[in-house]
């Protein structure tokens, strides 16, 4: 007896809460809607319900927005007085998308869980779904509310991955997680792209698990079960957004494109499973868009130009700020050097745009930056802004660049190559970690460097000015061996670098010079009366600092 009434109650819930065609029993916890004549819903902007059942929240006209809610909120949270977490809550839905052409559509709509209908009151159409506005649609504020949007528009300032995009918003409509529309065949595990705009019924589950705090998104073609892999899932605490109550229901928007948007059934569950649509009782969609009346192609073109025009002209301003922001120097002459050559753009990123925090040092040649160059392989380099006027002696100096960039020896800081802008010369090297020695021979702070240290340093530099006196294919004067010169690497190699005044000669050949350069105090004492360099006593200066400082 007591099992015949136990059947008999559980009948009865599933009865009332699977309803008839047009609308369904709701005891304020679920309900269901195949179809929506009779139904008792709360609707506001361009919504309204077709004679044969069609949730139809726009009807086709430009910047319009339509929504569509259970008339009372929903007791989300577990406690009576609001404190505990948010519950469980399972929905299903069948859509469609009619836009103006096939290929073609506005806005896309959302299913939306609010603590306040204040939020949507406010709400614009267009890019905003009528969810949210200019305000808080990026999220600068928080006005409690979650959406799963079926977006069919690129929009970068919501940062939308695609034109026909599901995501996961909360407060914002910037998804905090989405995922392009289709679904995963349950055979093969392929996953089966879906158009929003197809015109054709589609049918989405929403489940939210309260203990998990995850939200799954499943979607699939009207008629074809549910597929066993989810499309999107993702964790979100939904305790922090709704309050002890919410309205849940739909929202959608058009903007300049005449688009309606078309909801045939709903289910919705508390702390259980959406009841299951009768899909043979849904309404029928119509067969065919109505033309367009002329008021309205006139009312669009104009528009349309319009805001064309307009992006144009956006586009091009972007396209030349962003050509003067990374504009270079170069001619025809320069091409014998290309593989030297470092674009203007990917110094600038590598340096984070030459920043405060990325200045290694300045002198009297320029300023000095680190960087970290991502392709074709991720190295730290260090850069050289040097400013330059007049264009005499460039072609010279692009080549001598050249020449000593194929310069190869573990005691000389390699020059990877250079870039050049109006005005300014940028010198690209490998970056040495542990700088110069004139940091540890003049910085109290530094620590002091031991006698071996200093020997091995000395020696590393003897070995690379050897190089370039008499084992490379030409001879190197470097013209300004000093201990700000002499870099170090991560083991404390002593590397000689800036080749700012280096000069390249045929061995054999007079070195002879009419402009004596250099440090005073690191050159040799004869330059100045012979006006010859030479490679005899180019470290004197530098052994005295080394050993005696």
């Amino acid at each position: 007896m007591f099992l015949e009434c136990h059947h008999l109650l559980t009948l009865l819930l599933v009865l009332s809460a699977t309803g008839g065609a047009s609308g369904g029993g709701d005891d304020g916890r679920q309900f269901t809607y195949n179809g929506f004549v009779g139904a008792n819903l709360t609707l506001d902007g361009g919504t309204t319900v077709t004679p044969n059942g069609l949730l139809m929240l726009t009807n086709g006209s430009l910047q319009m927005k339509g929504q569509a809610f259970h008339p009372s909120p929903l007791p989300l949270r577990a406690e009576a007085n609001g404190t505990g977490t948010v519950r469980s809550f399972s929905t299903t839905f069948v859509f469609a998308i009619f836009g103006q052409y096939a290929n073609l559509s506005s806005h896309g709509l959302a299913f939306f869980a609010t603590a306040s209908r204040e939020v949507l009151s406010t709400a614009l159409p267009g890019q905003f779904l009528g969810l949210l506005n200019v305000t808080n649609g990026g999220g600068n504020r928080s006005d409690d509310i979650f959406a799963v949007e079926l977006d069919t528009l690129l929009n970068s300032d919501f940062r939308d991955i695609d034109s026909n995009h599901v995501g996961v918003d909360v407060n914002s409509l910037i998804s905090l997680e989405s995922t392009s529309a289709g679904y995963y065949d349950d055979g093969t595990g392929r996953f089966q792209n879906l158009s929003l705009i197809s015109r054709k019924a589609m049918q989405v589950w929403v489940d939210y698990d309260g203990m998990a705090t995850q939200i799954i998104v499943t979607m699939a073609p009207m008629g074809m079960a549910r597929p066993k892999k989810p499309l999107l899932q993702t964790t979100v605490n939904l305790s922090g957004v709704l309050q002890s109550t919410a309205y849940v229901g739909f929202s959608s928007a058009t903007g300049v494109m005449s688009t309606r948007h078309f909801v045939l059934g709903w289910s919705f569950a508390l702390d259980g499973p959406a009841p299951a649509l009768d899909i043979s009782e849904l309404p029928a969609l119509p067969r065919a868009w109505p033309k367009p009346r002329s008021k309205v192609l006139e009312i669009v073109l104009p528009v349309a130009s319009a805001t064309l025009l307009v992006a144009v002209g956006i586009a091009i301003y972007l396209f030349v700020r962003r050509r003067l922001k990374y504009s270079e120097l170069r001619e025809d002459w320069e091409d014998a050097f290309g593989p030297h050559r470092f674009s203007y753009k990917e110094l600038y990123h590598a340096t984070k745009g030459f920043s405060d925090k990325n200045l290694l040092g300045k002198g009297g040649f320029g300023s000095v930056y680190k960087g970290k160059l991502r392709k074709p392989r991720s190295i730290e380099i260090a850069v050289k802004r040097v400013s330059h006027e007049s264009r005499q002696g460039m072609k010279e100096f692009i080549a001598e660049v050249s020449s000593i960039g194929r310069l190869r020896h573990r005691n000389l800081v390699p020059l990877l190559g250079y870039c050049r802008r109006k005005g300014e010369l940028l010198l690209v090297y490998d970056h040495m970690p542990n700088g110069s020695l004139d940091k540890y021979l003049y910085d109290r702070s530094a620590r002091t460097l031991d006698w071996r240290q200093r020997l091995h340093i000395i020696r590393g530099v003897a070995a690379g000015l050897l190089y370039l006196h008499e084992d490379w294919e030409q001879v190197v004067i470097h013209g300004d061996v000093k201990a700000s010169n002499v870099l170090l690497d991560s083991e404390m190699n002593g590397r000689l670098g800036d080749f700012g005044l280096a000069r390249l000669y045929d061995h054999g050949a007079n070195t002879q010079t009419t402009h004596v350069v250099g440090t005073m105090g690191y050159l040799a004492p004869e330059l100045g009366h012979t006006g010859k360099a030479t490679p005899r006593l180019p470290m004197s200066s530098l052994l005295v600092h080394s050993f005696w400082k």
